[in-house]
C-alpha cells in the first residue's frame, strides 16, 4: 500500500458517509503535507504537463483558471485518484441503491475509467486550479458524459487565511417545495472535500428522491488559492 493509499484509509469513512448523507459533502484527514501541496500547486506553470487550459471569465464560468492535467499524472494525482474510490465506491452505491438508480460502477478506478473509454470519455479529469484576488466560480456540475460517478473530491493546496481569504468552497442543494440551502467549507491546506457530482438522495414522506446539487467557489478577496480536483469519470 503506498502512502496516499494508507492516508485514504485513515479517515473514519463511516463518519464521512454521514456527513455526504446530511449535508452532500464531507471533508476528510489530510491526504497531502505541506510541501506535497507546494510541489503539485508549483506544476501550474509547467504548461507541458496539461491536456487544456480554461480560461473562466472567457467561458463566463467565473474568474480565474485552471488545467486539466495531460498522462501520465504526477504521482501523488493518480495514486490518490486510485486510493480514494475504493472508499467512495459504498457510499456512490447505497446512493444509487436508495434512489433506484443503476450503479454501474466495478471495484477498481482502472475498470471504471475502461467502461468510460469504451463509450468515448477518454480525456483525463484531474484538474489544477488557480484563483487570485476577485477569482470566483460559477455554481456549476462537472458531468463531462453520459457516465458519471457521483461523489468527487477537491483538495486545497493552500492555507486559508494565510494565503489567501474568501474563496470558500460552496455548495448549493435544491429542495423540493423549499427554499435552496447553501453550505460553504474552508478548505484546509492539504485536507479534501468530498462532495456529490450533481446530486443526493433525501427522504421524503414518499421515498427516497434526488436533490439537486451545484458547487463553485466564492470571491477571493487578497492572496493565491490552488486547489486540486478529482473527479473520478473521463471526459467526452
Amino acid at each position: 500500500m503506498n502512502i496516499y493509499a494508507s492516508r485514504a484509509a485513515e479517515a473514519d469513512w463511516a463518519a464521512l458517509a454521514g456527513e455526504m448523507d446530511a449535508y452532500g459533502s464531507a471533508l476528510t484527514p489530510p491526504l497531502l503535507t505541506k510541501d506535497e501541496c507546494a510541489d503539485i500547486s508549483s506544476l501550474y506553470g509547467e504548461v507541458e504537463r496539461f491536456r487544456s487550459t480554461i480560461d473562466m471569465e472567457r467561458y463566463r464560468f467565473g474568474a480565474g483558471q485552471y488545467r486539466y492535467f495531460a498522462e501520465p499524472f504526477p504521482a501523488p494525482v493518480g495514486e490518490l485518484r486510485a486510493a480514494l474510490y475504493p472508499h467512495l465506491l459504498p457510499i456512490a452505491r447505497e446512493w444509487a441503491g436508495r434512489l433506484g438508480r443503476p450503479a454501474p460502477w466495478p471495484d477498481t478506478l482502472a475498470e471504471w475509467l475502461e467502461m468510460c473509454h469504451a463509450a468515448g470519455q477518454t480525456k483525463p479529469t484531474p484538474i489544477l486550479l488557480s484563483y487570485g484576488r476577485d477569482d470566483w466560480n460559477a455554481l456549476h456540475r462537472d458531468l463531462y458524459g453520459d457516465l458519471v460517478f457521483p461523489l468527487q473530491v477537491v483538495i486545497g493546496l493552500d492555507e486559508p487565511g494565510a494565503d489567501y481569504t474568501g474563496g470558500e468552497f460552496l455548495m448549493m442543494e435544491q429542495r423540493a417545495r423549499a427554499q435552496s440551502r447553501g453550505t460553504a467549507t474552508l478548505l484546509p491546506r492539504g485536507h479534501g472535500l468530498v462532495f456529490t457530482t450533481r446530486d443526493r438522495p433525501v427522504r421524503t414522506k414518499r421515498g427516497w428522491s434526488a436533490a439537486p446539487m451545484r458547487h463553485g467557489v466564492s470571491v477571493v478577496r487578497s492572496g493565491r488559492r490552488h486547489t486540486l480536483g478529482l473527479v473520478f469519470h473521463d471526459a467526452a
